[in-house]
């Protein structure tokens, strides 16, 4: 007899590769349920544009993430806002448990696709002002910075992005970058060095924000042209200023840190089937080994996923 309360696969993440495993796995004839702790799409939604999703050339992240969101309700995957703890083996094996912080529910299969969060820099000052003048997203709390000077810390794709979408809304942005030169892709970099609105500081490095309530100086650490270092404070008025962080990514691995392989920097390594070391445990998106961290690269990767899972419970053939 089917136990009802027994999912046939459980998602956890709903971004490009929850999401778009929802859609695979429901027209594939599962049961799916996917677990969100934030908006649809995930960190997508966080995004300004999204212009190199195919077939679609100009899209805002949060649009982009609903539509795979609407999609998937369409086909008949169900959602739960909760935030999932642990995943475990239960029942001999037979069965995941996906424990969340409200309860605990049941799968023969899961399809873990958390992502990942942003790393923080590491300067003095920067747990003190988070979200009082440190932020990690650009098009979340750009417009709290209408017209004042911001400061965007990072030198990747990611980083210029910020700053490109900052120089919209801010007086004046600087991007400062601890290497000689940029990493982002050439587009992006050619967009940023050609913007008016955009100054770049090389081998420089934030060394602290203070102020009271609000920041109220920034302290830059930089190397001059003859290797010489030098430190240098500016002041703003209070709430004059912010620092966007954008220096990578953490991987939200440690629910499966007991299931699957890590790599030496937190990322679950996968097979080419998206499945892991244990079995009935596949992992997609931003949250596995993979070179390319890219919406389209994460919902194929949810895809695969789903298709996996399919034929670990038996409703698709080998």
């Amino acid at each position: 007899m089917t136990d009802l309360n027994v999912r046939d696969v459980i998602i956890v993440g709903s971004g490009p590769a929850g999401l778009s495993a929802a859609i695979y796995a429901t027209r594939a004839g599962l049961r799916p349920l996917v677990i969100s702790s934030s908006a649809a799409g995930g960190q997508i939604a966080t995004t300004d544009l999204v212009d190199n999703y195919p077939g679609i050339e100009d899209i805002t992240g949060a649009e982009l993430g609903q539509r795979l969101w609407d999609h998937a309700e369409h086909l008949g995957a169900e959602f739960e806002f909760d935030q999932v703890v642990s995943i475990d083996r239960r029942e001999g094996g037979s069965l995941f448990e996906v424990v969340c912080e409200g309860g605990s529910l049941r799968a023969r299969s899961v399809i873990y696709a958390a992502g990942a969060s942003p790393r923080k820099a590491g300067f003095a000052g920067e747990n003190r002002f988070g979200g009082r003048g440190v932020s990690y997203c650009a098009t979340c709390d750009g417009m709290f910075y209408r017209g004042k000077e911001v400061f965007v810390v990072g030198g990747g794709n990611t980083a210029c992005e910020e700053a490109l979408y900052l120089a919209k809304v801010a007086s004046s942005v600087t991007l400062v970058v601890r290497k000689d030169h940029l990493r982002a892709m050439r587009s992006l970099r050619d967009a940023v060095l050609s913007s008016p609105m955009i100054k770049v500081r090389y081998l420089t490095r934030i060394e602290g924000v203070e102020g009271e309530s609000l920041i109220e100086r920034v302290v830059l650490a930089s190397v001059d042209a003859l290797g010489v270092p030098t430190r240098e404070e500016l002041s703003f008025a209070p709430g004059g200023v912010g620092v966007f962080v954008s220096v990578g990514q953490v991987p939200q691995s440690a629910p499966v840190c007991r299931l699957a392989e890590l790599d030496d920097q937190g990322y679950v390594v996968t097979r080419p089937d998206m499945s892991v070391a244990t079995p009935g445990l596949f992992c997609a998106g931003d949250v596995r080994a993979t070179p390319l961290r890219q919406a389209i690269t994460a919902a194929s990767d949810g895809a695969i996923a789903a298709t996996s899972a399919a034929r670990y419970v038996g409703v698709l053939g080998d």
